[in-house]
Order: structure tokens, then sequence, then C-alpha cells
């Protein structure tokens, strides 16, 4: 009984949001300049043109993504999507004020489940190096 207790208490403990991944290339598209004027149009006599059947086009949705994750783990996420070119666990944990004898334990446990839910890659370069990117 005390231990249904104690896990009952714990899952309400814990507090989950949305991890939200904003790309660059969609920030940018949104700040397009709206500086175009108006031009008069002329009106035109149009024909009547047979009805043909329309073609659906299919476009695939854009990538929403609804997971679950903790405050520290959104916070790594965030790290890694601000270094577009890639940035290792170690300076992961000091960007976000980490101590620098533990900076790369602290983050390793947020990379392993962003890594899971395919949110960052893991890029492997010389010898034990390696840094994470976002997708």
């Amino acid at each position: 009984m005390r231990l249904a207790h104690k896990r009952k208490v714990q899952a309400k403990l814990q507090k989950r949001i949305k991890a939200s991944v904003a790309k660059v290339s969609e920030a940018k598209a949104s700040v397009a300049p709206k500086t175009a004027k108006p031009v008069a149009e002329k009106v035109v006599a149009e024909k009547p043109v047979a009805a043909k059947p329309a073609v659906e086009k299919t476009v695939a949705p854009t990538k929403k993504v609804d997971v679950a994750l903790t405050p520290k783990q959104q916070q790594v996420l965030d790290i890694v999507v601000s270094n577009a070119d890639g940035i290792n666990p170690k300076g992961i944990g000091l960007a976000a004020g980490q101590e620098e004898a533990k900076a790369g334990s602290w983050a390793t446990g947020a990379l392993k489940k962003l890594l899971e839910e395919n949110l960052v890659t893991k890029e492997q370069i010389a010898g034990n190096k390696v840094i994470y990117k976002a997708v």
C-alpha cells in the first residue's frame, strides 16, 4: 500500500510540457516583407470554360511534435536547436549554467529521451567525441 501511494504521488509531481520545436526556415518564411502595393486590375469578360475535374494535390502535413517533455528536456532541446552546427553534452550543460565538472553528465539523461523521440540526432566525430544536432 505504501509503495503504491508513493508511485501515485511521484506521478502527480512530474510536470510535463509539450515540446516546441521551431524550425529556422519556417520562422524566416513567416517574416517575409509585405510591402507590395496593390495594383489596379482590369475587368475582363471571361469566356465560360468547360468544367474540368479538380485534381487534389496531396501535401505532406508539417511534422507537429506532440511529446511530453520535462522542463529539463525542453531546456536541453532549446539549447540544441539554438546551435545549428551541433553541440556536445558538456557545452549543453555549460549553456544551462551547470558546473564544468558535471555539465556533461547533467545533459546526457535528457539527450537520451530526445534521441528516442527523434527530436535530435547524434553524430560521432573523431574518436569518442559526439555532437548533437536538431532534426
